[in-house]
Order: structure tokens, then sequence, then C-alpha cells
């Protein structure tokens, strides 16, 4: 799907978790979160399709990337909105990512890479465009890889990763700038990826989408205290990891995203 097509929603927006203070929905990639005067073509938004579903108001308080799949959090109040959103700022959540890039990563670690702020012509005109670059922190770590042989540029396989994220910061297109920065960007990223590795998903898997999927969300509840986590779908990239020999089961994701990230580990780091 290029940006000038509309984005049509072929099945029911899913609710990943509801209660009277919180909803969570799986927002598909290619969706837009909210109305925006730089899509004025697209018709059917996340906010707008949960609210009709819900048949009452509901508050963002975190935003996914139009081409980025995953979990998408909104409160059902303005007050639950406040509270999110200090939980947010004072770094109480903690979200987790999957991607596939390419090359083979040969090792986790952690990417310290301050990120100038990216700027849109049209909504951004009147900002500045002298700010220093923002403090950007991503942990990284390669779950599988797979080469296939089917000849790319010079090369005669073409080789790819599965990697989890989890981002520390929230700058706009952290992850995918992060690991353009590594020489192992992510497949499907018409901005910051390799154009020939893209259209070789597209040509031999049918997958037009950005391979990232904002797998994982875990926070207090903002009114109980209640460690949620809540986990999203492969979706439509189901097809492709059996393709690939790549696990599908939750609970795989969960043990990585566990062992690989645990504070603990990173506190005793050098």
């Amino acid at each position: 799907m290029s940006s000038a097509d509309p984005f049509v929603l072929t099945a029911p927006l899913k609710v990943l978790y509801q209660d009277q203070y919180i909803v969570a929905v799986d927002k598909p990639s290619g969706m837009l979160v909210h109305r925006s005067f730089l899509d004025k073509h697209e018709t059917v938004f996340v906010m707008q399709t949960l609210r009709d579903m819900l048949g009452q108001h509901v508050f963002p308080v975190h935003r996914l990337d139009r081409p980025t799949s995953g979990v998408l959090l909104f409160a059902l109040s303005s007050e639950v909105a406040r509270l999110l959103g200090q939980q947010h700022e004072q770094q109480l959540w903690r979200k987790f990512y999957l991607a596939v890039v390419r090359g083979f990563l040969p090792a986790g670690g952690q990417l310290d890479y301050p990120l100038k702020e990216q700027l849109d012509k049209i909504a951004d005109k009147f900002s500045s465009t002298d700010k220093a670059p923002q403090q950007a922190v991503t942990r990284y770590q390669p779950l599988q890889q797979i080469e296939l042989a089917i000849p790319v540029s010079k090369y005669p396989a073409a080789r790819y990763s599965l990697v989890a994220l989890q981002p520390l910061t929230g700058r706009k297109h952290q992850l995918r700038r992060h690991l353009a920065h590594l020489r192992y960007p992510i497949v499907g990223d018409t901005s910051h990826g390799d154009g020939k590795h893209n259209a070789l998903f597209k040509q031999h898997f049918n997958c037009r989408r950005l391979l990232l999927v904002a797998k994982q969300l875990q926070l207090p509840h903002p009114v109980t205290g209640e460690t949620l986590t809540i986990s999203a779908g492969l979706n439509e990239l189901e097809p492709l990891f059996s393709q690939f020999g790549w696990p599908l089961a939750e609970h795989y994701y969960q043990q990585q995203f566990a062992a690989h990230f645990l504070e603990e580990k990173w506190q005793k780091s050098p």
C-alpha cells in the first residue's frame, strides 16, 4: 500500500485489553491514529473507529507511526489520560518491539545515539531547525536469522534477522533511525531502509508493510497500580514468520523480552 492509497480496515479493530478506565487495541499497519491535515485523503482512523465501537469518547495517550502495528493504549476519561501521561513522562512504561532487519545482527547491545528532531515541512514549518540532537537510547537483541537463496544487489543470497527492541526514549522514528545507523535497516522502511530489500519482500512474499511491531507494553494500571502486560499479535506477518521457521507463540516473545531486557542485567553491565 502506498501512502497515496487510503487505508481500508478489512476486519474489526481488535481489543487487547479493556476495563472501565482504559482500552488497548492492536493497531494495524497503515492505519493512522487520528485525523491529520497531512493525510486529507484518509477516512479511517483508530481513534474514531474505537469511539464508534465503544460508543464513548476515547483519549489517546501515546502514538504509533502509521506503518507500525501493535499495542496502542487509550484512556476512557480525561483524568485517566492525565494519570497515564504522568506515567509516560516518569518512564514507568516498558515497550518492546519486534523488527525484521537486513543482515545478520551479530549480538545485542544498547545504542545511545542522539537524534536530531525530524520536522515536517508543513506541520512544523514554524519550528526551530537549529535544535541540538536529543538523547535517544535503544536496547536491541537478535532472536532469529535466515538466509534466503535469492540474489540481491551484488550478493548471491539475502540475510535477515528478527530483532527484539526496547526503546528507552521516544524520539520520532527512533527505532527506524537507530537500526539504520547500525547498518541493519528495518525491512519495508521507505525513509531509512534499503529499497532493494524492500522490493525483494514485495516481489517474493507480497509483503508491502514496515516490518516493525509494537509487540508488548508493560505499565502500572493508572488506578489500581497492578502491573499490566498487554501483547499484540503478529497478524498478517504470521505466514511470513511461519515460512521462515520463526516462532509464532506469544510465550516465546514474552520469555525473550524478560530474559534480554531485565533491568538487573543492564544495571550489572559495565
